[in-house]
């Protein structure tokens, strides 16, 4: 083994030192590390560094000898399973990856899930490249735009700017009644009862100290009399079935939510699944500009649709803008 150099890349801007080993030399404990830079055998543009030294895109690293074999191999994917996976992307480039996730595929693994869309990542790896990863999450029983991030790097820049409300999400929902006002905005605090599959979100009182603060924006586009709705909802907060729950606190539980619906949401003649569709999601770009993409709806919502003559409209290619 010898010494190699390393360039730090665009998308680790602003990336500890020890953070950059653990994400590229995982099997170098912060104890060698440490001692590898106090005898300056680890350097950055020549320079002596510290563990914590931010680093900076075009940076060079000076590597010393570091014991191979820290990263396993890649699993083999099921070819159906990337197929599959294959099918969902609506968009991708060198930084992000959307997907269009079906109703009734779950997000992550759990009890009783044995298919994911993690599962499913390897698909996107490039040779011995970082494996994507989940941006953010929906339901499984919810349709609709899955992000996913190539590098760590973009997927910390991504999370920030979920965090920082850049984000705007659009869901589409067919819900039961219609709201009245048309539109607002629904400001319920949510806590969580129970735990596991069987863990329940109830609105919450403000002043219950384990409620989290949860808002929804909501819009009426389309009503077949007071039977039935159509709505745009976009959750100002993200809080777990927040949508779900804020839609029953309306008086309006979406169509076929088999958990916060009651018998009120399941209607004959109606596909009885889940109406909540995550549509659309205008997000800055790791690159720069923005990025817009939209999802069709899902096949029981289109029929849904069709039976109701709501008319959704085509659906836009993805548009990504320099600003």
């Amino acid at each position: 083994m010898s010494v190699t150099t390393a360039i730090v890349s665009e998308d680790e801007a602003d990336i500890r030192l020890d953070r950059w080993f653990r994400r590229h030399h995982p099997n170098l404990t912060q104890g060698a590390l440490q001692k590898l830079c106090r005898t300056g055998q680890i350097r950055v543009d020549g320079g002596r560094v510290t563990a914590s030294t931010r680093l900076a895109p075009g940076q060079t690293l000076r590597i010393p000898p570091i014991p191979l074999a820290d990263r396993p191999a890649p699993p083999v994917l099921d070819p159906h399973l990337a197929r599959e996976a294959e099918r969902m992307v609506i968009y991708r480039d060198e930084h992000v990856i959307v997907l269009d996730k079906p109703s009734g595929l779950a997000t992550q693994g759990g009890p009783g899930i044995t298919r994911h869309v993690d599962m499913m990542l390897d698909a996107f790896r490039e040779g011995d490249g970082d494996r994507p990863r989940l941006v953010h999450r929906i339901d499984r029983d919810t349709s609709g735009i899955l992000l996913l991030a190539r590098t760590p790097g973009v997927a910390a820049k991504l999370a920030a700017a979920f965090r920082g409300r850049d984000v705007r999400k659009t869901y589409w929902a067919v819900v039961v009644g219609r709201p009245s006002p048309a539109s607002g905005v629904i400001d319920q605090p949510l806590a969580k009862v129970g735990a596991g599959a069987g863990a329940l979100v109830i609105g919450a009182s403000r002043d219950d100290e384990d409620a989290a603060s949860a808002r929804s924006e909501y819009e009426l586009i389309e009503a077949a009399g007071r039977k039935l709705s159509w709505l745009a909802l976009s959750p100002l907060t993200g809080r777990t079935h927040q949508l779900r729950v804020h839609c029953e606190s309306l008086g309006t539980p979406i169509l076929g939510d088999p958990k916060y619906g009651g018998k009120a949401a399941h209607m004959e003649g109606f596909p009885d699944r889940l109406h909540l569709h995550a549509r659309a999601l205008d997000l800055p770009h790791p690159a720069g500009g923005r990025l817009l993409v939209e999802a069709p709806l899902s096949p029981h919502m289109r029929e849904t649709f069709r039976t109701l003559g709501f008319s959704p409209g085509e659906t836009r290619p993805p548009k990504r803008t320099s600003r």
